[in-house]
């Protein structure tokens, strides 16, 4: 991974993640988790799955927003699992290396469908963890 900072005040301004930066670990975080964009690199096996869940509204500025979550896969393969408004499940689409998905509301989950599957997840921060971010389905 390279970080690219600003030259006059040190700031970190861009991050540059390539496939060969995958590490073996299930998650890295490649953003610090006050900011408002996220980013994880993910590895995912067979069967690998999460709890289905929804993002909460959350006080910003005054306004409220919910988290959005985009995942890209690198390799592999995932089955996305997508729910309605009212939690019911509304569709569920495979996904292969080079496809995304982005959910702008209602919940999700995803499975991987192959060992070794390399997901990018993007999602809006900051992160202030479960509670203030989920609800599970």
């Amino acid at each position: 991974m390279k970080k690219i900072f600003s030259k006059t005040s040190g700031q970190l301004l861009h991050i540059i993640h390539r496939v060969s930066d995958f590490k073996l670990e299930p998650r890295e975080d490649l953003v610090e988790a006050d900011n408002f964009l996220q980013q994880s690199a993910l590895r995912l096996n067979n069967g690998t799955t999460f709890k289905a869940h929804k993002h909460l509204l959350k006080d910003v500025d005054f306004k409220k927003y919910i988290a959005q979550e985009s995942w890209v896969v690198v390799k592999g393969r995932v089955r996305c699992h997508f729910y309605d408004l009212d939690d019911s499940l509304i569709k569920e689409v495979d996904l292969e290396a080079g496809d995304c998905s982005i959910t702008l509301a209602g919940g999700h989950t995803y499975t991987g469908l192959e060992n070794d599957t390399l997901v990018r997840e993007f999602k809006t921060g900051p992160y202030r963890g479960q509670k203030a971010d989920k609800q599970f389905i």
